[in-house]
């Protein structure tokens, strides 16, 4: 007889029906639809990537979550466009600041979650030690996903024209590309700081996290 599959984990099934619910209601009547579908297309992608590797490759507790929250970042974005999120609003009031910073939170989570999810398959994989070189390399693959973005705007700014103003959400902005791959600096140096060591414990419990080991020659082995 077979195994039985092993059960996806309580979080994946409560953060996907909260961010299928989200897709849902954000999809009703979005300000721009092709916004929308430029900017929730990550998500789409994502979801089913997370199903199909739930049992060979089970995220961490707290990747997983920031997966999701990052996720409903984007949906919101999506709903509106980032230059009218009424939350950016509220917080261009509170900071007096000249332009709605929503965009900014969302290029934050751009490098905070690569970020994460980086460490997690460089350490799991034992494809580096824990160290300078395993932070250096997080930061390299956080900024390598800001500027893919970047150019993915560009790209749609070139073969869309007027239609990917909303997508791309300047506000006039001549400095929007730095500031946006700034904040993803942020974002990967935030995970590094403040989450490193909670993410190796939750690595260390995980069933397949310790499972590879790098021995002194450098060889992973089981």
């Amino acid at each position: 007889m077979s195994p039985k599959p092993e059960r996806a984990p309580a979080l994946l099934w409560v953060g996907t029906c909260i961010v299928l619910a989200a897709l849902a209601v954000s999809g009703i009547r979005p300000y721009d639809r092709l916004t929308w579908w430029l900017e929730v297309a990550p998500v789409l992608v994502l979801l089913p990537v997370l199903w199909r590797t739930k049992t060979r490759f089970p995220l961490t507790p707290l990747l997983l979550s920031l997966v999701f929250l990052h996720a409903l970042v984007l949906i919101l974005g999506g709903a509106y466009t980032y230059a009218r999120v009424p939350l950016g609003f509220e917080i261009a009031r509170w900071l007096d600041l000249a332009r709605n910073p929503y965009d900014r939170i969302g290029h934050f989570f751009q490098g905070l979650v690569p970020a994460l999810a980086a460490r997690e398959i460089l350490i799991r994989g034992a494809y580096v030690r824990r160290g300078a070189m395993l932070g250096f390399l997080v930061v390299c693959v956080a900024l390598g996903v800001s500027a893919t973005y970047e150019l993915v705007e560009w790209a749609s700014a070139l073969l869309l024209d007027a239609g990917a103003t909303e997508f791309l959400g300047t506000q006039g902005d001549p400095w929007d590309t730095q500031s946006d791959m700034f904040c993803a600096l942020l974002g990967a140096s935030t995970t590094l700081l403040a989450f490193s060591r909670v993410h190796d414990r939750q690595i260390d419990q995980t069933p397949s996290g310790s499972a590879l080991t790098l021995d002194p020659g450098g060889a992973s082995q089981r």
